[in-house]
């Protein structure tokens, strides 16, 4: 069984005052889940907007990381309390 999904990912980065925010959005097309990351550039580096660029995306698809683990987890766990007998969470580690 062959099964295609597609997922759509959009990244907004959004700087003021030497401090860069990204914000990633996902939509599975069941569900939406937003990830968020700041950087910020010390008074005493050079401010080269790129490295805060790459900082706060890193920072904001880290937490978008931490839901979908979250929610894989969850329904994992979901999984196997409605279900009984071995082999009925396909991926549990």
């Amino acid at each position: 069984m062959t099964r295609t999904a597609e997922w759509k990912i959009r990244l907004y980065l959004f700087e003021e005052d030497n401090t860069t925010k990204a914000r990633v959005v996902l939509d599975t097309g069941t569900a939406v889940l937003t990830g968020h990351g700041v950087a910020r550039c010390n008074a005493e580096d050079r401010d080269v907007p790129e490295i805060g660029d790459e900082l706060a995306a890193g920072r904001a698809l880290h937490d978008l990381d931490r839901q979908l683990m979250t929610t894989a987890h969850g329904d994992m766990d979901a999984l196997q309390t409605t279900q009984s007998g071995p082999g009925t969470t396909r991926g549990a580690p």
